[in-house]
């Protein structure tokens, strides 16, 4: 070959090469869904659904949508964290505005409950399959029309400092105090002993994340030190908190474990808290807390149980905002404890949470309660603690909850609501709601909705709805006139 064609060989080749790198790199990253179903619990009627979204791709989603079919005889009673349409027995669910955006390697879910026990079938993502293929794309199409196959993803894709992948409770409490908005702090499978406390806060954009599976379990076994007067993160002292966020709004904390603490999750003034799919069991006092205003939060699809080991009276399920007595401490919003507005959807509360599986404190409003299974079995009586939920805040909406009771146990009923006087002046424990609620008292609860004062709540009345059903109750549905 001459040496003028030799050149012109190379030159070719060259082209070609940056041709091909061209086409390469301009191939856009983009994410990956799929879609797992399962169901979080289960009656004679009907069941508590549940889909885990992951992203796979090297990418953040924008959105989903799952479409899927139900089959004659089972239909969507109530949804949460999303938005659905129906027709017919087609579903079409959505995100809400706080989940759509799903960084790689992290997941999203909703839940619903059911009227019948038909599950699932024909789901997509986004128009994919479910269960993996096609990758979703949420940037404008280009003018290039050639199609790529989806890839797995690798830890190149993982944008560095993004995610931190943590092994022992000393890389925990690293992550955790140089935790930044946007990160994502990743738990693997094993024990972690120690003091865990997060002070920093993340945005509406960019939440904190910590995730991992159920095999990661936190534990504190303090506490010990001497505690300031108020409980507040103070060098030399341990809280005993199995994972307690501090002024640290905008957190999720996904999928681990957390036992064998004095309480076990604590939210101190974090709002936009979201807990999702946690386990919180064998701890002394109170399972989960939001406090100090931790208001616009969220726990659903959780699971607590065997609550107020050491201190029954004090072994609340999930407890929102704080005795009156307590705001000298917790009352940083204008002198009382305004965790208002919290969600509890899809949650299992028992067997053997020693106080109520939701206690309402004074002073917060307009909760929504929905879509929990409550097991009374071991309430302890201790501290005036019979009955499901005790509701002193105002406004909350209560539907869709399953709850039953079996002894051992003290039970009066089902759901209470009590009017302690504060100052400021609240309408403490009023214009509450339930419907759709379905109590099984178990031959020894009184009433499944006791309201204790129509008086105090002439201004805002609560309402007991007719499509909430009673069973094995000594009184009956409730003391006040339902409306229909």
């Amino acid at each position: 070959m001459t040496r003028k064609r030799l050149l012109a060989a190379i030159a070719a080749t060259v082209s070609a090469a940056g041709l091909f790198g061209a086409v390469v790199t301009a191939e856009a990253a983009a994410p990956s869904l799929s879609a797992t179903f399962a169901q979080s619990s289960a009656w004679d009627s009907g069941y508590g659904g549940k889909y885990t979204i992951a992203n796979s791709g090297d990418a953040n989603s924008a959105q989903w949508t799952i479409e899927f079919d139900l089959p004659a005889g089972t239909t969507i009673t109530t949804s949460w964290s999303s938005v659905l349409t129906r027709a017919g027995q087609h579903y079409k669910v959505s995100n809400a505005d706080f989940n759509g955006t799903i960084k790689p390697g992290a997941t999203a879910s909703f839940g619903f409950n059911t009227s019948g026990l038909g599950v699932p079938s024909g789901c997509t993502v986004n128009g994919s399959p479910c269960g993996g293929g096609v990758p979703t794309t949420t940037s404008p199409p280009t003018t290039t029309t050639t199609a790529t196959t989806s890839k797995p993803p690798t830890s190149a894709t993982v944008p560095p400092g993004d995610v931190v992948d943590v092994g022992t409770a000393a890389e925990l409490q690293a992550a955790l105090a140089a935790a930044a908005p946007g990160q994502t702090i990743r738990l693997a499978a094993g024990t972690y002993r120690g003091s865990f406390v997060a002070t920093k806060p993340g945005t509406a954009s960019a939440p904190i994340t910590v995730t991992g599976p159920a095999t990661a379990v936190l534990i504190n076994d303090g506490p010990s030190g001497t505690a300031p007067s108020c409980p507040a993160p103070t060098a030399g002292w341990d809280s005993g908190y199995g994972l307690w966020l501090y002024g640290a709004p905008y957190w999720h904390l996904d999928g681990f474990t957390v036992q064998e603490s004095k309480k076990g999750i604590v939210a101190d003034d974090s709002h936009h808290t979201v807990i999702d799919g946690v386990r919180v069991h064998r701890i002394d006092e109170e399972g989960v807390h939001f406090r100090r205003s931790s208001a616009d939060s969220v726990i659903r699809d959780s699971t607590i149980s065997h609550t107020g080991l050491v201190q029954a009276g004090y072994g609340e399920g999930v407890y929102l905002g704080s005795a009156n007595s307590n705001w000298g401490c917790h009352g940083n919003s204008g002198g009382v404890d305004r965790s208002d507005r919290i969600q509890v959807l899809g949650n299992h509360i028992g067997p053997y949470v020693a106080a109520e599986s939701i206690d309402v404190k004074e002073g917060t409003t307009d909760g929504v309660i929905r879509g929990n299974t409550f097991d009374g079995q071991g309430i302890s009586g201790e501290n005036s603690a019979d009955s499901w939920v005790d509701v002193k805040g105002t406004g909350y909406v209560i539907e869709d909850n399953t709850g039953t009771f079996a002894s051992p146990g003290t039970f009066v009923n089902g759901y209470e609501t009590h009017n302690p006087g504060t100052t400021p002046s609240f309408l403490n424990g009023c214009g509450n709601v339930w419907r759709n609620n379905r109590s099984d008292l178990g031959g020894v609860g009184q009433y499944a909705v006791k309201i204790t004062s129509t008086s105090k709540c002439a201004e805002r009345p609560n309402v007991v709805y007719a499509s909430n059903t009673v069973s094995r109750a000594v009184n009956g549905l409730t003391n006040i006139p339902v409306t229909p």
